[in-house]
């Protein structure tokens, strides 16, 4: 991880907006880095920017929101906070109403418009990209890096961004097609996401295009088309997800909505949740933090739009976190569970089920002063496993899993305090703190192999 404060900057920047359409909240806070190389935009329409676009093509209103996460320092990210939506405007491709292909024209153009500006000539630094373009009947979502947008389907995350982590296949082959390698989980042992804007020490090939250098800014874009059923969407940077999966997010995202809380203040309690009490904990918990919450109105009023998703809670109309989530304020809450998948299968495979079906393993919560918490059997529907994303960086269950024989699952299961203490050994690696993001090392300690060892020769006795 990058360098630490000796106590965290907790004051947040945050506000909130509203249009006839949609109703936004974002904050963002430094945490304990020494500096905030963070950057979002937030547009409810895109025509304030003074783009000319052609109104027989183009519907009455686009929005825009994004999210940078800078590393290695924050002009790339300020850059493409400010600029980025105007670069994807004057694409050509764009204006003619391709919006997926003028999105991915107008990441490559930002990166190409760095590149090219004197001022950034000797710039390092390079930051992610998850911008969302929202027109009246479709949501549409382009990501690099491991920034991540999730959609909020009443009350299941539905993934519409994927990490761009080194490790992934499709990622790996073209960092070593173009003479890359990736060690430790990390481009070339040192970045730890496959695809950026700037990091221009990685795209050096003046044979290779953009799209095929060890490190790209080509997007993957996602496309979406609204529903009665879309909630909200959430889109943060790694600080969150590293912390958090996306089911639990949505699920903290609707019990606030459900408690009447403004969408700033949601993402506000989100962050809190997220810091670490300590730096000693590998990185998690310890980055920048940016959050933004976009409610979709679909006609309704916002008065409206708070009371139906209130009503489906009430309901049990899909999954919900316990109503104490809506005040719990605390530093380090970690959400962990068993068996999750990545994809939005999950999700359709689910739809129709009600709380409690589909077999809840329990839910153990870390907090940032190393307390440890069961929940009961009446909190474990907050989660639905079949819904879960697998991000193993927020996973720490998937560690115990792997580490004790008697933790089955059907039954929820406290980790030993040599697991624990293994747990804190895995995170605070070597390997997990060179630079700023964490990689996904899964080696267990000297002393934890020697007990499982032991372990294993006194049940061979004992038989």
């Amino acid at each position: 991880m990058g360098q630490t404060l000796s106590e965290p900057v907790v004051e947040k920047t945050s506000h909130r907006g509203e249009d006839e359409r949609l109703i936004y909240g974002v904050s963002a806070m430094q945490g304990w880095r020494i500096s905030m190389e963070d950057a979002h935009t937030n547009l409810l329409n895109l025509a304030t920017q003074g783009a000319d676009l052609d109104a027989k093509i183009h519907p009455s209103r686009l929005s825009f929101f994004g999210v940078y996460d800078g590393h290695g320092g924050e002009k790339v990210a300020t850059f493409s906070g400010e600029n980025i939506h105007n670069i994807i405007l004057k694409q050509d491709t764009f204006k003619s109403g391709d919006y997926v292909q003028g999105l991915k024209d107008g990441f490559l153009a930002t990166d190409r418009a760095i590149l090219n500006d004197p001022k950034y000539e000797e710039e390092v630094s390079g930051c992610t990209a998850c911008v969302t373009l929202i027109t009246d009947k479709k949501l549409y979502v382009a990501n690099a890096g491991d920034s991540r947008c999730v959609l909020g389907v009443k009350g299941r995350a539905k993934p519409m961004s994927q990490d761009h982590k080194p490790q992934l296949e499709n990622e790996r082959n073209r960092i070593t097609a173009a003479g890359g390698f990736v060690d430790f989980g990390r481009v070339n042992g040192n970045l730890a996401l496959s695809r950026a804007i700037g990091d221009f020490e990685f795209k050096k090939s003046a044979e290779l295009p953009p799209e095929q250098q060890i490190v790209t800014a080509f997007p993957d874009v996602e496309q979406h088309d609204f529903t009665d059923e879309d909630e909200f969407m959430v889109l943060a940077c790694d600080g969150i997800w590293d912390c958090q999966s996306s089911q639990a997010v949505v699920e903290f995202v609707r019990r606030g909505i459900a408690a009447k809380q403004e969408l700033d203040k949601i993402c506000e309690n989100m962050m809190d949740n997220c810091l670490a009490s300590n730096s000693e904990t590998g990185g998690v918990g310890c980055d920048n933090m940016t959050m933004t919450i976009v409610g979709f109105l679909r006609g309704r009023t916002k008065d409206e739009w708070y009371e139906e998703i209130a009503k489906r809670v009430a309901n049990g109309d899909g999954p919900c976190a316990p109503p104490e989530y809506a005040e719990f304020r605390g530093p380090g809450v970690h959400h962990n569970y068993e068996g999750s998948v990545s994809r939005y299968e999950g999700y359709a495979q689910t739809q129709g089920r009600g709380f409690g079906a589909g077999g809840y393993r329990g839910r153990i919560i870390f907090l940032g002063d190393g307390t440890e918490v069961l929940t009961d059997s009446d909190d474990t529907d907050m989660f639905n496993d079949a819904d879960e994303d697998d991000d193993l960086d927020s996973q720490v269950w998937e560690t115990i899993k792997d580490t004790d024989d008697e933790c089955n699952s059907f039954v929820p299961c406290v980790p030993r305090k040599a697991d624990r203490s293994r747990i804190t050994n895995r995170e605070s690696s070597p390997q997990s703190t060179t630079t700023e993001h964490d990689d996904n090392s899964n080696q267990e300690t000297g002393n934890s192999a020697e007990q499982r060892e032991n372990k294993d020769k006194t049940e061979t006795a004992t038989k």
